[in-house]
């Protein structure tokens, strides 16, 4: 995977507020309106899509569900899709 290495600064505003370079929303896939989520790892800061770090924490969240219950490949997620949908069409 290529990743695109950059440094870029801004500001900090009296109140707090920064804005977000051009170059970096994009990168993070981020417009008006959208969220982000600041991660603190010791004296460093990330900044992430709150949309993508969420469902980044939730399928970490589920990795140990999965292999508990069995659904450890696509083939397993779909016979238990079939299965559901066949006891929706009994009810």
């Amino acid at each position: 995977m290529l990743t695109k290495t950059f440094v870029d600064n801004a500001k900090v505003m009296a109140k707090g507020q920064i804005t977000i370079p051009k170059d970096v929303r994009a990168v993070l896939g981020v417009a008006s309106g959208d969220r982000v989520t600041f991660v603190v790892e010791g004296n460093s800061v990330r900044i992430v899509n709150s949309a993508v770090y969420a469902m980044q924490m939730l399928q970490q969240e589920m990795v140990n569900d999965a292999e508990r219950t069995g659904l450890t490949s696509e083939d397993d997620v779909m016979a238990l899709v079939k299965e559901l949908r066949s006891e929706d069409e009994k009810e």
